[in-house]
């Protein structure tokens, strides 16, 4: 079975990790040219954010 884990990075993405391996980062900015996902727009404009981390049990 995997390992789902849902991780907001510290003043970054939502990190969608699968068995240990990061599958998609989604913004959480609200920057991003390539909405959803994440292009790196966090780091040009500041974006400030707490960490959090959710595991998924399946």
């Amino acid at each position: 079975m995997s390992e789902l884990v849902i991780k907001s990075a510290k003043d970054g993405p939502n990190l969608v990790v699968i068995d240990g391996q990061v599958k998609f980062a989604f913004c959480r900015c609200g920057h991003s040219e390539h909405k959803p996902m994440c292009d790196g727009t966090h780091k040009k404009v500041g974006f400030s954010a707490d960490e959090k981390e959710t595991k998924i049990l399946g």
